[in-house]
Formats: C-alpha cells, sequence, structure tokens
C-alpha cells in the first residue's frame, strides 16, 4: 500500500482496537482522526473482562497474544492508576487428568517458545489458590498475565494519540465507507486511509466482513479484597464454540476488591437483554470451581457483543486499498490491541511486519469460504 510520507487517516470506532490503532498511526507520524458513534470504549470495550493473555490456539494467535502482552508489560510502568494495570499472572485449572495432560502441553509449547509457564500439581495449586475447591487435578500458572481495566486503558491510548495529534470525536456515527473516504452526517470526509475498527457492527459498514456477535454476560461484585489472588480459567474454556450457547468459567480479581465472573456465549443478534437462565448457569460453572463465590453480592450485570470469526481469529489487513479492517477478536480484543495496531500501521506505511499479518488477512480463504 502507497502512502503519502505523512498520510491521513481515519478510524472508525474508539474501543481498545480503534484506541490503539489510533495511538499507532498517529506516533508514526499519519494525520489521525477518530470517529465514534457513541463515546469512546463505551462498546464492547466496557463488557469486556480486561484479561492481557497469552493464547494458544494456534500458532497465528500465540504469536499476537504474546508479542501484544510483551507490550502492555513494558507500559506498565506508564499506565495511569485509574487504568487498574494488576500482574495476578493466570491459573489454567484442570479437572481431570485429561485436562491436566493438555495443560501439560500448554506449559511445554509456551516455554519452547520463550514464555514462562510453571506446571502445579493439587497440592501446589491449592496453596497459589486456596479458594478452589479441593480435588481439581492440577493447574498452569502464566505469571506474566496482566488484568486493565479496560475503558480506562481505551481513554489512556487515546490521550497518548491525541498528545501526537490525534483528533477524537464522539457521537459522531459514521454512516458509510469507502476506500479513502467516510460519510458523517450525510457528507463525505477525504483521507488517505480508513481504518474501521467497529467490532461486531463492522459488517454494517463493510458489507461482507465474515463477523456475527456473540452475546456475552460478565457479573461483578461487592469489593473482597484478598479473595482471589489469579485470574483463574478452566483449562476448557477455548471450547467456547461458535454455537447457540456456552458457558466458561473465568474469573478474575480486580484492583478494586470486587471479583469479576464470566463467561457466556450466545447467538442471538443484538438482542441486549440479559437471559437469566444463561446467567445463572454461568455463576454455576463458577462456583463448581470456587465455592466461596456462592456466597458473594453481586453487584451488577451487562452484557456486551464479542465480534465472532469463523476460524476464530481476527480480520486484520487491507480490504481493498485505502481501506483497512481491524475487528473480529471476539474476547481478545483488549490483549492483541497492541499488536493489532502495529500490523495495521506497519501494512498502512509499508513497514516490514513486526508481527507476521497473513494468518489475519480478512480475505484469507478460511474465513471467505465459511
Amino acid at each position: 500500500m502507497s502512502m503519502p510520507s505523512a498520510p491521513s487517516a481515519i478510524v472508525v470506532g474508539a474501543g481498545i482496537v480503534g484506541a490503539a490503532c489510533a495511538e499507532a498511526l498517529a506516533e508514526a507520524g499519519c494525520r489521525v482522526t477518530v470517529l465514534e458513534g457513541g463515546l469512546a470504549g463505551a462498546g464492547v470495550t466496557a463488557a469486556s473482562m480486561g484479561h492481557v493473555v497469552v493464547i494458544d490456539d494456534s500458532e497465528a494467535q500465540f504469536a499476537l497474544s504474546a508479542w501484544s502482552r510483551r507490550r502492555w508489560t513494558e507500559r506498565a510502568t506508564e499506565l495511569p492508576a485509574e487504568c487498574e494495570d494488576s500482574p495476578f499472572g493466570t491459573l489454567w485449572v484442570a479437572r481431570n487428568e485429561a485436562e491436566m495432560a493438555r495443560l501439560r502441553d500448554k506449559a511445554e509449547y509456551s516455554l519452547a517458545h520463550g514464555e514462562r509457564a510453571e506446571v502445579l500439581d493439587p497440592a501446589a495449586l491449592g496453596e497459589a489458590e486456596p479458594q478452589l475447591r479441593p480435588g481439581l487435578a492440577g493447574a498452569v500458572r502464566v505469571p506474566d498475565d496482566r488484568v486493565v481495566y479496560p475503558p480506562a486503558a481505551t481513554r489512556h491510548l487515546l490521550e497518548r494519540a491525541h498528545s501526537r495529534g490525534a483528533a477524537l470525536r464522539e457521537r459522531s456515527a459514521v454512516e458509510a465507507v469507502e476506500p479513502r473516504r467516510v460519510r458523517v452526517g450525510g457528507a463525505w470526509q477525504e483521507t488517505d486511509l480508513v481504518v474501521v475498527a467497529a467490532g461486531a457492527a463492522s459488517p454494517q459498514l463493510v458489507p461482507g466482513l465474515p463477523i456475527e456477535p456473540r452475546r456475552g454476560h460478565l457479573v461483578i461484585t461487592d469489593r473482597y479484597p484478598g479473595f482471589l489472588r489469579h485470574q483463574v480459567i478452566e483449562a476448557g474454556y477455548h471450547a467456547h464454540a461458535l454455537a447457540s450457547e456456552s458457558v466458561a468459567f473465568n474469573v478474575q480479581p480486580r484492583r478494586t476488591g470486587q471479583i469479576l465472573i464470566g463467561s457466556s456465549r450466545e447467538l442471538v443478534g443484538w438482542d441486549t437483554s440479559i437471559s437469566t437462565s444463561l446467567r445463572a448457569r454461568m455463576l454455576r460453572r463458577a462456583a463448581e470451581y470456587v465455592p466461596g463465590l456462592s456466597a458473594l453480592r453481586a453487584l451488577r450485570t451487562w452484557v456486551g457483543f464479542r465480534p465472532a470469526t469463523p476460524d476464530g481469529l481476527p480480520l486484520i489487513g487491507e480490504w481493498e486499498p485505502g481501506l483497512l479492517v481491524a475487528t473480529g477478536h471476539e474476547g481478545l480484543g483488549v490483549t492483541t490491541s497492541l499488536g493489532t495496531a502495529r500490523i495495521v500501521t506497519d501494512l498502512a506505511l509499508g513497514r516490514p511486519p513486526a508481527v507476521d499479518p497473513r494468518p489475519f488477512d480478512p480475505r484469507r480463504a478460511e474465513v471467505v469460504r465459511a
């Protein structure tokens, strides 16, 4: 993609992925405008858990999430307090020996690729996280994983972009997108590059993007400092298949002392209502691992729409000349936002890519055929 020496760019969407793209493009010298139909960080970003984790579903996902987590770790000292950066680490827990065997493979893969991981037997697991029920087969601890508060992290990225000359226009709904221009308020705005980072709503602007909205529930409790020491996730978490509905155990402590409980997935279109039956299933699943959760006072339940792709990988790259997309991250938008932004910026400016962009090509055969 050929760009002027100081290209202009319009980023559509001010969630954490759009904010990261704006920051990276502005840092590279682009003249950036961010357009957001609502408020920055108030969409799916505000309905995400905020985990910064390395995921090994595939080599591509591992590469993107590991590169991104390293960048989050490097930035930890500069994040303001409201971002609630918390290096809790992650415990991936196994119910039985079959799951434990998969976790040992996970640890070996991570270690072979330069990431830290520690296998815990049942006794060590009980010492590491006393709230977990007895009888679990063990766990893998990933000590370098973190948690951030996504809305505040998004604002921080946008502030950094602004300090480099980027402009943010909230309550500016984009009505249409074409290569090198967008329509807002009935008028077209020209630019050298358009980046669509509108999450699950991206196909409304770029027809043909293979994305479906998956509704997810979250529950947050009152403050119970010290109740959990790690983010804790079941070994089968990645079994969230692209099906009608599913639940999996994923619980994290927050710096506030609150406990955030997930997770669920549903294909229900854009229905914003809360499914009390699915929420109950999700909470029961969590209590199977951490029985003490049943005694905690829940304060709030809310839902968001994760942008899901057929093969589970995000869509990052050129859709047409002058039009890039950065979407389809489902539950990993916070983790991979910095890596996504680097891919977008490298492609836009013709730089050598820091992360191999080919597996995320939005026109790859795996998603075009689906």
